[in-house]
Protein backbone atom coordinates (compact mmCIF):
# COMPACT_ATOMS: atom_id res chain seq x y z
CA UNK A 1 0.00 0.00 0.00
CA UNK A 2 1.43 3.19 -1.38
CA UNK A 3 -1.38 5.67 -2.19
CA UNK A 4 -0.24 9.26 -0.74
CA UNK A 5 -3.51 9.28 1.62
CA UNK A 6 -5.04 6.18 4.12
CA UNK A 7 -8.48 5.90 5.29
CA UNK A 8 -9.07 4.33 8.34
CA UNK A 9 -11.57 3.62 10.36
CA UNK A 10 -12.09 4.25 14.25
CA UNK A 11 -15.31 2.02 15.65
CA UNK A 12 -15.36 3.67 19.09
CA UNK A 13 -18.31 5.59 20.84
CA UNK A 14 -17.39 4.43 24.46
CA UNK A 15 -17.14 8.09 25.82
CA UNK A 16 -20.99 8.89 24.15
CA UNK A 17 -22.36 10.96 26.74
CA UNK A 18 -25.74 10.75 25.34
CA UNK A 19 -26.40 7.54 23.01
CA UNK A 20 -24.01 4.64 21.66
CA UNK A 21 -24.01 3.24 17.90
CA UNK A 22 -21.49 6.20 16.71
CA UNK A 23 -19.17 3.02 16.66
CA UNK A 24 -21.22 2.01 13.26
CA UNK A 25 -19.95 5.04 11.67
CA UNK A 26 -17.01 4.16 9.55
CA UNK A 27 -19.24 0.57 8.37
CA UNK A 28 -22.20 2.69 7.36
CA UNK A 29 -19.94 5.21 5.45
CA UNK A 30 -18.30 1.86 3.41
CA UNK A 31 -21.38 1.10 2.94
CA UNK A 32 -22.32 3.84 0.75
CA UNK A 33 -18.87 3.94 -1.00
CA UNK A 34 -19.40 0.51 -2.18
CA UNK A 35 -23.16 0.71 -2.97
CA UNK A 36 -22.84 1.76 -6.34
CA UNK A 37 -25.67 4.60 -5.82
CA UNK A 38 -22.61 7.38 -5.96
CA UNK A 39 -19.76 7.58 -8.48
CA UNK A 40 -15.95 8.17 -7.22
CA UNK A 41 -15.98 11.31 -8.46
CA UNK A 42 -14.78 14.87 -6.78
CA UNK A 43 -16.93 18.16 -7.66
CA UNK A 44 -13.02 19.39 -8.03
CA UNK A 45 -12.79 16.61 -10.88
CA UNK A 46 -10.37 13.75 -8.90
CA UNK A 47 -11.87 10.44 -10.28
CA UNK A 48 -10.72 8.35 -7.14
CA UNK A 49 -9.04 5.05 -7.22
CA UNK A 50 -8.33 3.13 -4.25
CA UNK A 51 -4.72 2.05 -4.18
CA UNK A 52 -4.13 4.81 -6.70
CA UNK A 53 -5.38 7.78 -4.61
CA UNK A 54 -5.90 6.36 -0.76
CA UNK A 55 -5.34 3.20 0.59
CA UNK A 56 -8.56 1.53 3.05
CA UNK A 57 -6.61 0.29 6.31
CA UNK A 58 -9.71 -1.25 7.63
CA UNK A 59 -11.14 -0.82 11.14
CA UNK A 60 -9.28 -0.63 14.33
CA UNK A 61 -10.03 -3.34 16.91
CA UNK A 62 -10.69 -1.35 20.24
CA UNK A 63 -12.04 -2.29 23.56
CA UNK A 64 -14.35 -0.13 25.58
CA UNK A 65 -11.17 0.69 28.43
CA UNK A 66 -10.23 4.03 26.93
CA UNK A 67 -6.25 3.41 29.04
CA UNK A 68 -6.10 0.21 25.75
CA UNK A 69 -8.34 2.20 23.01
CA UNK A 70 -6.57 5.82 23.34
CA UNK A 71 -2.75 4.55 22.91
CA UNK A 72 -3.99 2.12 20.10
CA UNK A 73 -5.71 4.94 18.44
CA UNK A 74 -2.59 7.17 19.00
CA UNK A 75 -0.32 4.09 17.75
CA UNK A 76 -2.02 3.94 14.48
CA UNK A 77 -2.40 7.33 13.92
CA UNK A 78 1.55 7.75 14.69
CA UNK A 79 2.82 4.62 12.51
CA UNK A 80 0.84 6.26 9.53
CA UNK A 81 2.11 9.38 9.55
CA UNK A 82 5.93 7.95 10.22
CA UNK A 83 5.26 6.92 6.48
CA UNK A 84 4.47 10.59 5.65
CA UNK A 85 1.22 9.25 4.02
CA UNK A 86 -1.68 11.93 5.23
CA UNK A 87 -4.75 9.81 7.18
CA UNK A 88 -8.32 10.29 7.06
CA UNK A 89 -10.06 8.95 10.12
CA UNK A 90 -14.38 7.78 9.86
CA UNK A 91 -15.49 7.26 13.57
CA UNK A 92 -16.68 6.78 16.15
CA UNK A 93 -17.74 9.34 19.04
CA UNK A 94 -15.42 13.10 18.81
CA UNK A 95 -13.63 11.67 22.04
CA UNK A 96 -11.15 9.92 18.98
CA UNK A 97 -9.62 13.24 18.14
CA UNK A 98 -7.66 13.66 21.30
CA UNK A 99 -5.54 10.58 20.83
CA UNK A 100 -5.43 11.32 16.67
CA UNK A 101 -3.55 14.38 17.44
CA UNK A 102 -1.69 13.03 19.82
CA UNK A 103 -0.16 10.82 17.67
CA UNK A 104 0.14 13.43 14.41
CA UNK A 105 2.59 15.21 16.94
CA UNK A 106 2.66 17.81 14.85
CA UNK A 107 4.18 20.91 15.70
CA UNK A 108 2.17 24.26 15.21
CA UNK A 109 -0.68 22.52 14.30
CA UNK A 110 -4.05 24.40 13.96
CA UNK A 111 -7.63 22.54 14.53
CA UNK A 112 -9.97 23.73 12.34
CA UNK A 113 -12.98 21.79 13.91
CA UNK A 114 -17.01 22.13 12.54
CA UNK A 115 -19.70 21.35 15.24
CA UNK A 116 -22.25 22.22 16.62
CA UNK A 117 -20.65 22.06 20.49
CA UNK A 118 -17.19 23.21 21.33
CA UNK A 119 -16.59 19.89 23.59
CA UNK A 120 -14.50 22.07 25.28
CA UNK A 121 -15.56 20.68 29.24
CA UNK A 122 -13.11 19.60 31.40
CA UNK A 123 -15.29 16.79 32.65
CA UNK A 124 -18.70 15.78 31.53
CA UNK A 125 -20.51 13.40 34.52
CA UNK A 126 -16.93 12.62 35.26
CA UNK A 127 -15.64 11.96 32.92
CA UNK A 128 -12.50 13.71 31.69
CA UNK A 129 -12.55 11.52 28.10
CA UNK A 130 -15.70 11.96 27.22
CA UNK A 131 -16.95 12.98 23.95
CA UNK A 132 -17.41 16.64 24.96
CA UNK A 133 -13.91 17.21 26.22
CA UNK A 134 -11.44 16.33 23.73
CA UNK A 135 -10.63 19.81 22.90
CA UNK A 136 -10.17 20.93 26.30
CA UNK A 137 -7.68 17.88 26.57
CA UNK A 138 -5.88 18.94 23.46
CA UNK A 139 -5.30 22.41 24.34
CA UNK A 140 -4.28 21.14 27.89
CA UNK A 141 -1.70 19.61 26.18
CA UNK A 142 -0.28 22.08 24.16
CA UNK A 143 -1.32 19.70 20.99
CA UNK A 144 -2.60 22.78 18.95
CA UNK A 145 -1.21 26.43 18.53
CA UNK A 146 -4.67 27.74 17.34
CA UNK A 147 -8.05 26.44 17.53
CA UNK A 148 -10.50 27.58 15.24
CA UNK A 149 -14.50 26.17 15.79
CA UNK A 150 -16.99 26.63 13.07
CA UNK A 151 -21.02 26.01 13.80
CA UNK A 152 -21.32 26.36 17.61
CA UNK A 153 -24.61 26.54 18.84
CA UNK A 154 -24.81 25.36 22.00
CA UNK A 155 -21.74 26.84 24.24
CA UNK A 156 -22.86 26.63 27.91
CA UNK A 157 -20.96 29.50 30.54
CA UNK A 158 -18.56 26.91 31.11
CA UNK A 159 -17.76 26.09 27.77
CA UNK A 160 -17.65 29.94 26.68
CA UNK A 161 -15.07 30.52 29.97
CA UNK A 162 -13.05 27.32 28.03
CA UNK A 163 -12.47 28.91 24.80
CA UNK A 164 -11.36 32.27 26.17
CA UNK A 165 -8.67 30.55 28.66
CA UNK A 166 -7.54 28.11 25.23
CA UNK A 167 -7.86 31.14 22.95
CA UNK A 168 -10.43 29.48 20.75
CA UNK A 169 -11.24 31.42 17.53
CA UNK A 170 -15.19 30.63 17.41
CA UNK A 171 -17.90 31.57 14.46
CA UNK A 172 -21.14 30.49 15.70
CA UNK A 173 -23.91 29.08 12.94
CA UNK A 174 -25.45 32.27 13.08
CA UNK A 175 -22.30 33.66 12.43
CA UNK A 176 -20.52 32.21 10.19
CA UNK A 177 -20.34 33.60 6.41
CA UNK A 178 -19.02 30.41 4.94
CA UNK A 179 -16.11 31.90 4.42
CA UNK A 180 -12.46 29.87 6.63
CA UNK A 181 -10.23 32.64 8.21
CA UNK A 182 -6.57 32.62 7.05
CA UNK A 183 -4.81 29.61 7.58
CA UNK A 184 -0.97 29.37 8.37
CA UNK A 185 1.09 25.98 8.60
CA UNK A 186 -0.87 22.83 9.08
CA UNK A 187 -3.87 22.42 9.38
CA UNK A 188 -6.28 19.38 11.01
CA UNK A 189 -9.67 19.34 10.33
CA UNK A 190 -12.06 17.44 12.56
CA UNK A 191 -16.02 17.45 11.28
CA UNK A 192 -18.54 16.06 13.86
CA UNK A 193 -21.68 15.28 11.46
CA UNK A 194 -23.86 17.56 13.85
CA UNK A 195 -22.28 20.70 12.69
CA UNK A 196 -25.17 20.18 9.82
CA UNK A 197 -28.49 21.19 10.31
CA UNK A 198 -30.90 17.89 10.95
CA UNK A 199 -32.52 18.74 8.57
CA UNK A 200 -29.69 17.33 6.27
CA UNK A 201 -28.18 14.78 8.59
CA UNK A 202 -30.43 13.40 11.47
CA UNK A 203 -28.29 10.54 11.40
CA UNK A 204 -26.54 11.95 14.62
CA UNK A 205 -26.94 11.43 18.60
CA UNK A 206 -27.64 14.81 19.29
CA UNK A 207 -30.13 16.85 17.00
CA UNK A 208 -29.30 20.65 17.40
CA UNK A 209 -31.01 22.41 14.68
CA UNK A 210 -30.16 25.62 13.24
CA UNK A 211 -26.92 24.14 11.35
CA UNK A 212 -24.94 24.65 8.58
CA UNK A 213 -25.52 23.32 5.65
CA UNK A 214 -23.87 20.44 3.93
CA UNK A 215 -23.10 22.74 1.09
CA UNK A 216 -21.28 25.09 3.58
CA UNK A 217 -18.93 22.23 5.09
CA UNK A 218 -18.46 20.86 0.86
CA UNK A 219 -17.37 24.76 -0.36
CA UNK A 220 -15.47 25.15 3.30
CA UNK A 221 -13.26 21.31 1.89
CA UNK A 222 -13.01 23.14 -1.00
CA UNK A 223 -11.50 26.47 -0.07
CA UNK A 224 -9.00 24.20 1.64
CA UNK A 225 -8.34 22.62 -1.73
CA UNK A 226 -7.66 25.96 -3.80
CA UNK A 227 -6.20 27.51 -1.14
CA UNK A 228 -3.24 25.32 -0.69
CA UNK A 229 -3.81 24.53 2.80
CA UNK A 230 -0.90 21.99 4.57
CA UNK A 231 -3.85 19.64 5.71
CA UNK A 232 -2.45 16.94 7.68
CA UNK A 233 -5.65 15.15 8.23
CA UNK A 234 -8.76 15.06 8.64
CA UNK A 235 -12.10 12.77 10.83
CA UNK A 236 -15.55 12.94 10.12
CA UNK A 237 -17.32 11.61 13.46
CA UNK A 238 -20.57 11.27 15.08
CA UNK A 239 -22.26 9.39 12.31
CA UNK A 240 -25.08 6.87 14.16
CA UNK A 241 -26.63 5.09 11.70
CA UNK A 242 -29.26 3.77 14.44
CA UNK A 243 -31.07 7.92 14.01
CA UNK A 244 -30.02 8.08 10.30
CA UNK A 245 -32.99 8.26 7.92
CA UNK A 246 -33.07 6.58 5.04
CA UNK A 247 -28.93 6.53 5.09
CA UNK A 248 -29.39 10.21 4.58
CA UNK A 249 -26.35 11.40 6.76
CA UNK A 250 -24.08 7.88 5.62
CA UNK A 251 -24.17 10.22 2.21
CA UNK A 252 -23.14 13.06 3.50
CA UNK A 253 -20.40 11.83 5.46
CA UNK A 254 -19.29 9.76 1.97
CA UNK A 255 -19.49 12.85 0.38
CA UNK A 256 -17.19 14.35 2.28
CA UNK A 257 -14.98 12.27 2.60
CA UNK A 258 -14.30 11.67 -0.97
CA UNK A 259 -14.40 15.76 -1.65
CA UNK A 260 -11.57 15.68 1.55
CA UNK A 261 -9.64 12.82 -0.01
CA UNK A 262 -9.62 14.66 -3.51
CA UNK A 263 -7.70 17.49 -2.46
CA UNK A 264 -5.19 15.56 -0.33
CA UNK A 265 -4.62 12.74 -2.65
CA UNK A 266 -3.79 15.46 -5.26
CA UNK A 267 -2.17 18.22 -3.72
Amino acid sequence: MNAPVAVLGIPYDARSSFLRGAAEGPRAVRQVLHSGMANWSTELGTELEQGHHFDDLGDLDLPDDPAIAFPAIRDAVAAQRGTGRRLVSIGGDHSITFPIVEGLAEPSLTILHFDAHPDLYDELDGDRLSHACPFARIMEADLADRLIQVGIRTATAHQREQAERFGVETFTADQWDGRLPHLDGPVYVTIDLDAIDPSEAPGVSHHEPGGLSVRQLVRAVHELGRGGVDVVGADIVELNPSRDLHGMTGAVAAKLLREILGILATR
